[in-house]
C-alpha cells in the first residue's frame, strides 16, 4: 500500500486504525522505514517487542482474564482519580498502552471529550473495557510508532506499559509533539525496586544451583532517570511521585503464575528461555525464608506516578532570580514576620 492515510476498521469489534504509514495487517509487522531514516540517536534495543505483543496476545484467550488485573484495576483507578485533579476537560484523550481498559473505564464525560484507546496486541484491544459516557475509538499502535498528528491530542495517560518500551526518549518526543501546546501527559511506570525480592531470590538461587544467574526479571527505571527523560522530552512543570503496593502470595508459584496472566513476563533479549527446577525449588525457600512470614510471601510493585506538561506562555513562570523578600535562614521566623506585615 503506498497511501499515506490508511483506515482499517473490524466491523466485530470498534477497532480502527488511523495511520500515516504503511501497514501489513496480515503479519502485523510495521514499516516505518521513512520514519527510522530521520532518527538520528542510537536506541537501545533491550526488549523483544515482538514477543510481547505474543505475551499479551496470549493472555487474552483466557476466559477469566480479570482476575489477574488487580495491580493494573487499582493503579488504574488512581491514574484516573489524578485526571480528575486537574480542574479542567480535556477535548481529546489518548490512553496509550491501555490494556484491558484499566483507566478508560474510570473515566467520564466530565473529564474527557473524546478517548482514543491504543495497544499494541489486537486481542487484548478488542477486550478492553470502555467508558460508559466518553465516545471511544480503538486504534491498534505499537507505543514506539505513534501515528498522530502533531498539535492533535488534549491529554495523553499511559498506565503501567511504558517499561517494554525500548526507545523511551523517543516515545516522549513523540508523545510530547503530539500534544497541543499547553497539553497534559499524565501516567505511571514500574519503579527500579519493583519486583526486588523476586529478582534477589532467582539470582541467588541460580548462583547456589549453577554458578551463575541469568536475568528473569525485566530492568525498570527509577525517579531519577524519568525526570531526565522528560525533561529532554521538553515537558515542563513536572511533578513525580511513587508509591508501593505490596501483594502477600502464597508462595512463589502463585506470584510467577499471576504474572504470566498479566503478560508481565520478561522479554529482554538476554533473559532465559527456562529455568531448572532444582533452582526454582531453591529459589521458593530463599524467598520464603528472606522475605516470607509463615502463611505468605510479600512481593513489591513500586510504581512511579508522573505529570508533565507541553509548554505553552500561558503557563506559571518562575520567579526573577533575586526577587525573594526572605532569606533561607529566616524560615523559621516566617509566622512572625508575617504577623508584623
Amino acid at each position: 500500500m503506498s497511501s499515506s492515510r490508511i483506515l482499517f476498521r473490524c466491523h466485530h469489534t470498534r477497532l480502527f486504525y488511523h495511520a500515516p504509514f504503511c501497514i501489513k495487517y496480515c503479519s502485523h509487522t510495521i514499516t516505518f522505514n521513512r520514519y527510522l531514516a530521520t532518527r538520528k540517536q542510537i536506541i537501545m534495543n533491550v526488549f523483544d517487542r515482538q514477543t510481547k505483543r505474543l505475551q499479551r496476545e496470549r493472555t487474552s484467550f483466557d476466559p477469566n482474564q480479570e482476575k489477574y488485573e488487580y495491580v493494573k484495576d487499582i493503579v488504574g483507578f488512581r491514574l484516573a482519580d489524578r485526571i480528575c485533579d486537574v480542574k479542567r476537560k480535556f477535548d481529546t484523550a489518548l490512553d496509550l498502552g491501555c490494556g484491558y481498559g484499566h483507566v478508560s473505564k474510570c473515566i467520564y464525560k466530565d473529564m474527557v471529550g473524546t478517548l482514543y484507546q491504543c495497544d499494541m496486541s489486537q486481542g487484548v484491544l478488542r477486550k478492553s473495557a470502555v467508558s460508559s459516557e466518553v465516545p471511544t475509538y480503538k486504534v491498534l499502535v505499537d507505543e514506539e510508532f505513534l501515528p498522530f498528528r502533531a498539535n492533535s491530542l488534549d491529554l495523553c495517560v499511559s498506565s503501567l506499559s511504558l517499561h517494554w518500551v525500548n526507545d523511551l526518549p523517543g516515545t516522549f518526543r513523540q508523545i510530547n509533539e503530539c500534544l497541543k501546546k499547553d497539553g497534559c501527559f499524565i501516567g505511571c511506570i514500574f519503579g527500579s525496586d519493583t519486583l526486588y525480592e523476586l529478582r534477589v531470590s532467582l539470582q541467588l538461587a541460580e548462583t547456589e544451583r549453577e554458578g551463575g544467574f541469568a536475568p528473569h526479571i525485566s530492568p525498570y527505571t527509577d525517579v531519577r532517570e524519568l525526570g531526565g527523560l522528560l525533561t529532554q522530552a521538553n515537558f515542563s512543570l513536572l511533578t513525580i511521585d511513587f508509591d508501593e503496593i505490596v501483594i502477600n502470595y502464597p508462595s512463589i508459584y502463585e506470584l510467577m503464575f499471576d504474572l504470566q496472566g498479566m503478560g508481565e513476563s520478561n522479554c529482554a533479549w538476554s533473559r532465559k528461555n527456562f529455568l531448572h527446577r532444582d533452582s526454582m525449588l531453591a529459589a521458593a525457600s530463599i524467598y520464603k525464608e528472606m522475605y516470607g512470614t509463615e502463611n505468605s510471601i510479600p512481593a513489591t510493585f513500586q510504581i512511579l506516578n508522573f505529570i508533565g506538561w507541553k509548554p505553552d506562555p500561558s503557563q506559571p513562570k518562575p520567579a526573577a532570580r533575586g526577587s525573594a523578600t526572605v532569606s533561607l535562614k529566616d524560615l523559621s521566623k516566617l509566622d512572625q514576620l508575617t504577623k508584623d506585615k
